[in-house]
């Protein structure tokens, strides 16, 4: 007889998934040993998170489903914070969440908890498989709800079911469907007779936006329209673009602000951007999703549709009317380029051995890499160098967690995109913060064998934290890092290492990492006082940096004011 894991690893093969994140323990001891031999192959971490996390950046890569396992109790448990990452970011996760033996369930049992309560937030499908008799059917459920609504689904199992004989051997190729979802024609009309009467029409295209580059580019050529991308959309909509004039919000240019600002009519296309400060006020609104129960709820809509976007573009491109007046695009471009031309001013060495700006190490980075590179920045301010400074061409992917926002993400994540792609470079832009968290993942890198250049911008500090702290005033307090030389720790787990306190020392670092066939490490001390300014500063913040200055000279800390302005006065003149 085939045992109820045996059929669970046969279905996967089926469903063509490659390999499966986690680590073992004895409630996954049936599960793990029916992937022997079955052609999947393990990736094993040192944190179940990490795995979650994997598992989501392979599956935003391939657009496949991916899988991760954790075993009773706290194993699964750990994996929740990459899974809420992964249904955040709408990509299709599989989580076999074991747990206690059947017989032990409610008893307060070692490692008891109950999955399928704790799971149920960051799923689109939590179900428990309490006997034999509900597999395979629960798990094809969970695998299709996955694929075709792009989101996490777990299947919690104990045990001594995944070692029970199955009832029913049946396996399923599951595969996520194509359908094209476009708008009524009445829809279309409605839409093409709202832009053709606007004078002054603006694209903000989101990561919905995938697939659809040359649609979006007629689109923007008809309407005389400039495009601002989003953090998620910047690979798909910034290559090759000349409507592109960069992005709003937090990370953002102040040209793409400005191009929001002063439209008549704002296209949203794809994007559930969630920055209400930074979407202008007095414009009508227009909004394309897949999704229907997103639209609006940002901001009030003229019009909201359902629709994919490419498919809906083309619906709409003929019907409209091809607008003369290029004043408002003329306007955006050249005040993009502006604005693209202080942001490279600012990527400058610095001499002898002050710490780097991280502009510059952003910059350098940008040049070194490949040209089909995956980008993974950390959350923090690692983000805004990427978001700022890394070139995209149509080949180049750049991934994070950019609406969960959780710190430490992109060491586990370059694990999922490089075991996911072989032999393509994968550089993790990580946070001094962010790489201390799961150090132990710099283990799973060299213990699989992955070749991830690992480049720290190593600050001393929760940067980011300490921005948001002077911006609402108050003086920075614990955010210190006492760090020991993190080179040497990565040495020490394998990997090739190198510290760069010196810009001079910089690309030759990057250049010998980028380089080395196999794992390598980057440490790079950057400046700790570096301001990241958003494109549009607004009265609070200012009055908030002001009382922070204040408040940092009354504690006996104005060195810090000092070292502050040194650093910064590049961006002030």
């Amino acid at each position: 007889m085939t045992t109820v894991a045996k059929n669970m690893v046969d279905s996967l093969v089926a469903a063509g998934v490659k390999r499966v994140y986690g680590i073992p323990g004895d409630s996954l001891n049936g599960f793990t040993d029916a992937l022997r031999d079955s052609g999947i192959d393990w990736v094993h971490v040192r944190h179940e998170e990490a795995a979650a996390f994997a598992a989501g950046a392979e599956a935003a890569l391939t657009g496949e489903l991916a899988v991760c396992v954790g075993s009773c109790g706290p194993g699964n448990l750990h994996l929740i914070n990459g899974l809420f990452d992964a249904q955040r970011s709408g990509v299709p996760v599989l989580a076999i969440a074991a747990h206690i033996p059947t017989s032990e369930i409610g008893s307060g049992y070692f490692q008891e908890t109950h999955p399928q309560e704790l799971f149920r937030e960051c799923s689109v499908y939590v179900e428990y498989a309490a006997s034999p008799v509900q597999m395979p059917r629960v798990l094809h459920t969970a695998m299709r709800a996955a694929v075709e609504r792009k989101g996490v689904a777990v299947v919690v199992i104990p045990g001594d079911v995944a070692l029970a004989d199955a009832q029913d051997e049946t396996v399923a190729a599951i595969r996520a469907t194509t359908p094209r979802i476009v708008p009524s024609d009445d829809e279309l009309a409605a839409m093409a007779a709202l832009l053709d009467g606007s004078q002054r029409v603006t694209i903000l295209a989101g990561a919905g936006a995938e697939g659809a580059h040359a649609e979006l580019l007629a689109l923007a050529d008809t309407l005389g329209a400039p495009i601002v991308h989003t953090l998620r959309s910047k690979q798909f909509v910034e290559h090759d673009n000349p409507f592109d004039v960069g992005m709003t919000g937090l990370l953002g240019f102040a040209s793409g602000y400005k191009a929001m600002e002063s439209c008549d009519t704002l296209l949203m296309l794809g994007t559930d951007f969630p920055y209400r400060p930074f979407l202008p006020e007095k414009a009508k609104v227009v909004q394309v999703d897949v999704r229907g129960e997103r639209l609006g709820r940002r901001t009030p809509l003229e019009l909201g549709v359902v629709g994919d976007v490419r498919e809906t573009l083309r619906g709409l491109l003929p019907l409209l009317t091809r607008h003369d007046d290029r004043s408002h695009l003329e306007e955006a471009v050249a005040h993009y380029a502006k604005t693209r031309a202080r942001l490279d001013d600012l990527a400058t060495p610095r001499k002898g051995a002050q710490p780097l700006h991280p502009q510059y190490v952003a910059r350098l980075i940008d040049e070194i890499a490949s040209d089909d590179a995956v980008f993974v920045p950390d959350v923090g301010s690692p983000v805004i160098w990427a978001a700022r400074y890394l070139r995209m061409n149509g080949r180049r992917r750049l991934i994070g967690s950019f609406i969960h926002g959780s710190m430490a993400n992109a060491l586990p994540q370059a694990v999922g995109a490089a075991a996911a792609h072989p032999g393509r470079q994968v550089v993790a832009l990580s946070g001094d913060g962010g790489v201390a968290m799961l150090l132990g993942e710099l283990l799973t890198i060299t213990q699989n064998k992955l070749p991830v250049k690992v480049v720290v911008f190593n600050n001393a500090s929760l940067n980011f934290v300490e921005l948001e702290m002077k911006a609402a005033g108050f003086v920075t307090t614990a955010t210190d890092l006492e760090n020991p030389s993190l080179a040497a720790i990565a040495e020490a787990a394998g990997l090739k290492a190198f510290r760069v306190e010196r810009s001079d020392q910089l690309r030759d670092a990057l250049e010998a990492a980028f380089a080395h066939d196999g794992p390598a490490f980057v440490d790079v001390v950057t400046e700790r006082q570096e301001l990241t300014i958003p494109p549009s500063v607004k009265l609070e913040q200012a009055k908030g940096f002001a009382l922070y200055a204040l408040r940092t000279l009354l504690s006996g800390r104005g060195d810090e004011l000092l070292d502050l302005t040194r650093a910064n006065l590049r961006q002030v003149f």
